[in-house]
């Protein structure tokens, strides 16, 4: 009959309400689980959000990169155009590259440097492109290790979380069918309610790992078409820099 209260047996649980009312009234051991979710969840949702901007601007900058690189400028005009592309993994190999030629340029007192001057560098050594070549491969290693970073949390979550919310369920159950015991009554009103709260946690643990497994599948799946980017230019940028050593020493 209208305004009637919920049925509950004496001593028992009220089924009622929703998400929130089944949270608030589970036991402590599921709430502990249902917080630790909700923590994964949380940094999974700022990791995606995080390595979605990042991963677009580094897209966008890379494409702007190699549109500079290509035009076949010296390597003094294309260092000045491309100093504000940070984002880029293939703009800050270029950068490293070009700025340890410079260092070694000074060091071996070449004459001029050649940072910001459009005029021809002075002769150097071949002896130094080992150690150029060095720096360009750390800081290609160093780039994809950026564009990695924090990803591994992704999969960790997707793939623990729906295990932890099922020892929540567990749990809850068993403390369910503790309760049905000591009550001596197995109706669906006395059983109805511990289960639905045990069951939160499996239903927390899956909004929790869903997100975490696309962004993660997603953001690999960009991660290598940059990585293949990186090594791609790696190469083509030490080939370059063999011909301009070859041609700077004839």
């Amino acid at each position: 009959m209208p305004g009637a209260l919920p049925f509950a047996p004496p001593g028992g649980s009220v089924l009622q309400g929703g998400v929130l009312d089944l949270i608030w009234n589970a036991g402590p051991v599921v709430k502990l689980v249902l917080v630790i979710l909700l923590a994964f969840s949380f940094v999974s949702w700022g990791i995606i959000f995080y390595k979605y901007r990042v991963i677009k601007k580094a897209f966008a900058e890379s494409k702007a990169f190699l549109e500079i690189f290509w035009e076949g400028r010296s390597l003094d005009l294309i260092y000045e155009d491309v100093k504000g592309l940070t984002a880029s993994p293939l703009s800050n190999i270029f950068r490293a590259g070009y700025i340890e030629l410079v260092k070694l340029k000074r060091v071996a007192g070449s004459g001029r440097a050649t940072g910001g001057n459009r005029g021809a560098p002075g002769p150097l050594s071949s002896s130094y492109l080992d150690d150029i070549v060095k720096k360009i491969r750390w800081t290609s290693a160093a780039e994809i290790n950026h564009l990695e970073r924090h990803i591994s949390f992704l999969a960790t979550t997707g793939s623990t979380a729906p295990f932890i919310g099922l020892f929540g369920t567990v749990w809850g159950i068993m403390d369910a069918f503790r309760h049905i015991g000591v009550k001596g009554a197995a109706s669906i009103a006395v059983v109805a309610p511990g289960i639905s709260e045990a069951l939160i946690a499996t239903a927390i643990g899956l909004f929790a790992a869903i997100p975490a497994v696309v962004g993660y599948n997603y953001f690999v799946s960009k991660i290598r078409i940059i990585v293949k980017e990186v090594e791609g230019f790696t190469d083509d940028y030490v080939g370059d820099l063999h011909k301009y050593f070859e041609k700077d020493e004839g």
